[in-house]
């Protein structure tokens, strides 16, 4: 039970913090504006993103867009939160990790179907060293969550 309790709490967690930012944003970023937050290394923008990562598959016709966008995701993710509640030999780094990227997958894929698109609105430029594209909470969910795995994959391999 308190295993349950965990996982429903990390994804819950995951899903809140992304929808209160991306309402703080809507709600108080121009849409298209940038906002210096430490000089032009991190800004902040409201950009709506029809696609998935980066914008792949805002060209997609409406159809394919709700395949590849809404339900394949869904699928994979009903999956993936079957096998974190069966499997109870997953290590804590991947437990966290998957709940990480259930959290941050189901926050985007809530957008897509409520508003047509996900509410964008980090950047990072270190000039030129490093930079992404525009970004949310649920993305940094998911890319934490895959870091996770890595790490996780790599203990056991060491054990």
């Amino acid at each position: 039970m308190k295993r349950s309790l965990f996982i429903t709490f990390l994804i819950v967690f995951n899903i809140v913090i992304d929808q209160l930012s991306k309402i703080w944003t809507r709600e108080n970023v121009t849409r298209g504006s940038k906002t210096e937050i430490i000089g032009d290394f991190f800004t902040l923008h409201n950009v709506e993103n029809s696609g998935a990562f980066l914008g792949m598959g805002s060209d997609l016709n409406p159809t394919m867009r709700a395949i590849f966008l809404l339900i394949i995701p869904v699928s994979v993710m009903a999956y993936v939160l079957y096998l974190i509640f069966k499997n109870k030999n997953l290590d804590t780094f991947s437990l966290i990790g998957f709940c990480c990227i259930l959290g941050g997958g189901i926050a985007n894929i809530y957008d897509r179907f409520m508003y047509g698109s996900v509410t964008d609105m980090f950047h990072i430029d270190l000039g030129g060293v490093f930079r992404t594209g525009i970004f949310n909470v649920a993305d940094m969910s998911v890319m934490l969550g895959l870091g996770l795995l890595i790490l996780g994959n790599f203990k056991k391999k060491e054990a």
